[in-house]
Parts: C-alpha cells; sequence; structure tokens
C-alpha cells in the first residue's frame, strides 16, 4: 500500500516528518529515524567541521537535508558538499534543496567504492546521520575506519546516536573518541560523537 501512494500527487506534497516515517515503515534497517534531526543537533554536528580545513565534506544518509543546510549554514560551500543518500526518493529532494551539492544514491557501507569514484583528495570531515546501532559491530567499525582513512590527519568522522555509548568503543580502534552534550531539544535527545585518527 506505501508503495503504491510514492508517487501520489499528495503524497509528494507532506511534510518531511511524514516522509521519515513512510521511509521508516518500508525499510527501518537503513532509515534508523522517524523523523528528521532537530535543527540543534544539525548545528551541533556542523560545528565541529573546521572551515580552514581544505577538502570535501562527505554527508553520509542525509535524508530530507535538515544536517546538509547546517552544514552550508556553518560557512561550507555547497560545491564542496557530497551527500550518499540510499533512498531514491530523499535524493530527488536533496537534488532540488541544495543544487550546488552534489548528491549521489548509494549505501554509505560501500564507502571504498564511493571513495574510489567521487574523492580525489583527503576529507575535510564526514558527517553521519547513519543508524549505525542497526549494523553489527565489526560493520560499524569498518565504516568508521574506512572513512577516518579517507580524512586529512585530525579531522573528523562526525556521527550522531540515541544511545549512551559511542557507536564503536575508542579501545576498539585506532582512534579517538570524544562527544558532546545531551542535545535536549532533539527527540527523542541525542548527542554526537567525534571520532579522529591521533595526528602523528
Amino acid at each position: 500500500m506505501l508503495k503504491q501512494l510514492r508517487n501520489h500527487p499528495v503524497i509528494d506534497r507532506l511534510p518531511d516528518e511524514i516522509r521519515f516515517l513512510r521511509q521508516w515503515f518500508e525499510n527501518p534497517l537503513k532509515v534508523g529515524a522517524v523523523a528528521p534531526s532537530s535543527p540543534a543537533l544539525a548545528r551541533k554536528m556542523a560545528s565541529y567541521i573546521d572551515l580552514d580545513r581544505p577538502g570535501l565534506v562527505v554527508e553520509l544518509g542525509p535524508g530530507t537535508g535538515v544536517v546538509t543546510k547546517a552544514v552550508l549554514d556553518h560557512g561550507v560551500e555547497p560545491s564542496r558538499v557530497l551527500a550518499v543518500e540510499y533512498s531514491s526518493e530523499f535524493v530527488d529532494i536533496l537534488r532540488d534543496r541544495f543544487a550546488g551539492a552534489k548528491v549521489i544514491q548509494g549505501d554509505a557501507y560501500d564507502f571504498e567504492a564511493i571513495r574510489q569514484q567521487h574523492v580525489q583528495e583527503p576529507l575535510c570531515a564526514v558527517v553521519s546521520s547513519l543508524p549505525l546501532f542497526n549494523q553489527p559491530k565489526p560493520m560499524r567499525k569498518r565504516l568508521i575506519e574506512l572513512c577516518l582513512d579517507a580524512l586529512s590527519p585530525g579531522a573528523p568522522f562526525i556521527q550522531f546516536s540515541y544511545a549512551l555509548v559511542p557507536p564503536v568503543p575508542q579501545e576498539d580502534g585506532d582512534f579517538e573518541v570524544e562527544n558532546s552534550n545531551w542535545i535536549i531539544g532533539n527527540l527523542p535527545p541525542a548527542r554526537v560523537w567525534i571520532y579522529r585518527r591521533p595526528v602523528q
């Protein structure tokens, strides 16, 4: 029934919250939230991007673009944003809303292929809204390490979650982990985890 309604003109005009809910019903393992991130959480994630650091900002799982907007509002030029989104519906929304950014449809967990095809220099930051806890721990660790390999030394992999613990603990990898305070304005409350490789 949901698939039959996908292209209905009324559905096309629904707010992002309803789009998220529908996507979650269709694929809960790929869409980890039933609503977009709050602007406060998005701003907090974007705040960890160093504007003076060269390279692309890769966004994984941008959804309908709340975090994308915060990244751009933070001062990142649209041409420096590469957004990787699994949902074809969300890809269309992102391309319409952020014409200057590069939006590709793909599976963020296949980061090696994404890097080979779209990344030619060390990244400035990776900003992730992926539901990492929906995946087994080895898969989470592999993604984070692949992203850290693609980042310039000291650059952040930025991830939000609703959990009390990080998606991958610091003792499980060659990286440092810090976290923000809880963002109470988000529903449910969330915080940001920041992974970095130690600068040698």
